[in-house]
């Protein structure tokens, strides 16, 4: 079945706004804290580098 311009599977990135981003940061730095010790490293290695992706990202918008 093809996708229809403007859907999801489009294979585009989706644009958040800043006050989304920010949710998403602060979830996925409680994710990262709420992890058990025995949690894969690639697990965290993923969800450090796309919080360090986010802080970049809103880096210029702060102030």
């Amino acid at each position: 079945m093809r996708s229809r311009e403007g859907q999801f599977s489009d294979a585009r990135p989706i644009q958040r706004s800043k006050t989304e981003k920010e949710k998403l940061l602060r979830e996925l730095k409680e994710t990262l804290a709420g992890l058990k010790p025995h949690a894969s490293a690639s697990m965290r290695t993923t969800l450090t580098a796309r919080i360090r992706e986010l802080e970049t990202e809103l880096a210029p918008v702060r102030r």
